[in-house]
């Protein structure tokens, strides 16, 4: 029986709160179902300054290249002093140098969750590397220079490879889905840079004939999503445009607090959610684990999948089916209008697993 090795990254504010929720109800879930992990623990954010002055140490690094996968806690880089701030913050720093170029997103309403709108089940496919990021789409340094104090240039980096194995990634969950692809891009003024990415993705189509695939500029899929978001499968795009749509349907459909994330490569994973670290709220035992429950259940399919380990997959349905029970059960937390506290919410998920 394989032992997944899965490192854990708390990261700052509620950072730790959160992520400790998450690592309690998939212990539990692993427990029932017979399946054996090995949890890391690791310096991240303000923890790795303290004990490296350095918010990623390269230990950190290093022990992740030894693992499975990990569940990494959000960071508070604007508080970050002078020194680290200049550099790419954790999360952006280990999507860039261990290659995660997948940054997989879904948006899905929930049992006992309000959302703007009806009904929607959707993913966000994004290039994770490259595009108009750029902190993240240079070997070294960053794509901005200042020409003059008033003139400042950035760069957008498009590359064949990049865009073929995003794309790829995107037909492949469509066809374990409802086998639709929307490419999102800005062909219309942006013609060789996002031209090369609809391009491609268009190519790469052709090698999934089941797939039903249509396009929309980036202005007017913000619209779409707004209004018709249940039309929608898996939708397909760069860096930016990715984090801002995912953002909008994280929204839409709840809150962005409850917005899972997995970004990964064909080796390895990391679970993150989508939000941020709160700082004004840290230590109140009062923060949403939802989104990176969510995001640690997304990295146990996802090893499921790449282990052809059946118990993995009953473990992220464990996990998924407590939590969407507890939210039913009207037990939330006080953003989304209820009582319950951080500890208390993730004790009312563990009941779930109990009683399954």
């Amino acid at each position: 029986m394989t032992v997944y090795r899965i490192g854990v990254l708390g990261g700052d504010g509620i950072g730790p709160e959160i992520v400790d929720a998450a690592v309690k109800v998939v212990k539990n879930a692993s427990c029932k179902a017979g399946a054996k992990m090995e949890w890391i623990y690791l310096p991240m954010g303000w923890e790795g300054i303290k004990q490296y002055n350095d918010p990623l140490p390269e230990v950190t690094i290093d022990a992740l290249k030894h693992t499975h996968g990990w569940i990494l806690g959000p960071h508070d880089s604007a508080a970050y002093p002078l020194e680290h701030k200049e550099k790419r913050n954790p999360s952006g720093e280990l999507r860039h140098s261990l290659d995660l170029y997948a940054n997989i997103r879904p948006a899905k309403t929930m049992p006992g969750i309000k959302s703007v709108v009806k009904e929607a089940d959707l993913v966000i496919v994004r290039e994770n590397t490259e595009g108009f990021y750029a902190d993240r789409n240079m070997y070294s340094g960053h794509g901005e220079w200042q020409i003059t104090k008033d003139v400042v240039v950035t760069s957008g980096v498009f590359t064949r490879k990049a865009v073929e194995r995003i794309a790829r990634e995107a037909f492949a969950l469509a066809m374990q889905r409802r086998k639709k692809v929307t490419i999102v891009h800005k062909a219309n003024v942006l013609r060789l840079s996002t031209g090369l990415f609809l391009n491609v993705c268009r190519e790469v189509a052709e090698q999934y004939p089941e797939v039903k695939v249509d396009d929309y500029h980036i202005d007017a899929m913000a619209a779409h999503l707004v209004r018709r978001a249940a039309d929608f499968d898996v939708i397909v795009t760069e860096n930016m445009y990715g984090d801002i749509l995912s953002d909008l349907a994280g929204e839409l459909v709840g809150s962005l607090g409850l917005a899972p994330s997995l970004n990964a490569n064909e080796h390895i994973a990391m679970a993150q959610a989508a939000h941020g670290s709160a700082p004004d709220i840290a230590g109140l035992n009062i923060a949403n684990p939802t989104g990176i429950i969510s995001s640690a259940a997304m990295l146990l399919k996802w090893l499921a999948e790449k282990h052809a380990d059946h118990k993995l997959t009953e473990v992220a349905a464990t996990v998924e089916h407590a939590l969407y029970q507890t939210l039913q059960a009207e037990v939330k937390t006080k953003d989304l209008g209820g009582h319950a506290s951080t500890s208390e919410f993730t004790e009312a998920i563990l009941e779930k697993i109990k009683s399954m």
